[in-house]
């Protein structure tokens, strides 16, 4: 496994757009510091992706735990980066402010390496259950297994609602599964069981014996204290001890008043588009890769009367 490079990586360019956007006073610290680690550790790997991604083989039986560390926060190409770090920032953004910077570090630090051992368990049993000892040969990297979680978790502090992928419009409390086979139907280059590992565990903090054994381990930790979580609760501007700016709780501003399934399903057609696969196009002009609008400005009355049009389906 070598990263995929093609000069320049417009992908970076495109999340470093989508960041300043937002506004980095926007963006709380352990998402902030999150995504600036996996940029730096994109721009400056610590070794080779070889070195780092994650396998039964590597991390089982020839012992190189540290690779649970690093395969997280190491990716395959710039698009690759771009996709999980723009998930990344509107997940973190939506349940940072709901449990406090504090917990919300802690759960990616044990999810970023539970998601590895669950991995290579499921790796493992696919290997037993298929007799195709190459399972244990699959290396993978990436923070998407990551991302599956947290949707997992954010479907949970934000219960109801309905979700759109692919045109499919599904209850969000399923919505991580449909995107699971979606993602892999689309993309088959991508870990399956890496995406399943992260709603597995998403699964084991909501339903599971997970958020009981961190809290036992954390001791006196009082974020897991739903009174204390409140004192730190993003309303309307956030508040955060660690994060002093006052930032409006409403990004529609950004994401032109769309879900993220609907961002990443537009994202999706415009990658297709972008690599050439839209059907009857034989156009040579290109539109930006990525979440693409129209060029003409809707007016706040026509953004209005879209965002009601989508509550009333």
């Amino acid at each position: 496994m070598q990263r995929r490079r093609r000069g320049v990586d417009v992908g970076l360019i495109l999340l470093l757009s989508q960041v300043f956007q937002v506004g980095l006073e926007n963006i709380p610290p352990v998402t902030l510091g999150t995504l600036a680690l996996n940029v730096f550790l994109f721009l400056k790997p610590l070794k080779p992706l070889l070195k780092v991604c994650i396998s039964v083989d590597q991390g089982y039986y020839q012992k190189d735990w540290q690779r649970l560390l690093l395969a997280p926060v190491h990716h395959a190409d710039d698009w690759h980066l771009y996709f999980n770090m723009v998930s990344l920032l509107w997940k973190g953004i939506k349940l940072e402010r709901k449990l406090g910077s504090v917990l919300f570090g802690y759960i990616i630090a044990v999810f970023s390496v539970l998601i590895g051992i669950v991995y290579m368990v499921l790796e493992f049993a696919l290997a037993g259950l298929l007799n195709d000892p190459s399972y244990k040969m699959n290396c993978a990297v990436g923070f998407s297994g990551v991302l599956f979680a947290l949707k997992v978790l954010n479907n949970h502090y934000h219960p109801g609602g309905t979700s759109n992928i692919m045109g499919i419009r599904v209850s969000s409390r399923y919505a991580c599964w449909l995107e699971l086979v979606a993602i892999h139907l689309c993309s088959p280059g991508t870990s399956f069981a890496g995406h399943l590992a992260g709603i597995l565990v998403g699964l084991m903090y909501t339903l599971g014996p997970l958020k009981m054994l961190m809290k036992a381990t954390a001791g006196d930790f009082p974020y897991f204290n739903d009174s204390a979580r409140q004192r730190d609760y993003y309303s309307g501007y956030s508040r955060h001890p660690s994060y002093p700016y006052n930032t409006p709780g409403d990004y529609d501003t950004y994401t032109g008043g769309l879900t993220e399934e609907e961002q990443f399903e537009r994202a999706l057609r415009n990658s297709l588009h972008d690599r050439g696969f839209s059907a009857g196009s034989h156009s040579n002009e290109r539109r930006p890769y990525g979440f693409w609008f129209p060029s003409e400005q809707l007016s706040e009355e026509e953004v209005r009367r879209q965002r009601l049009n989508r509550f009333e389906r």
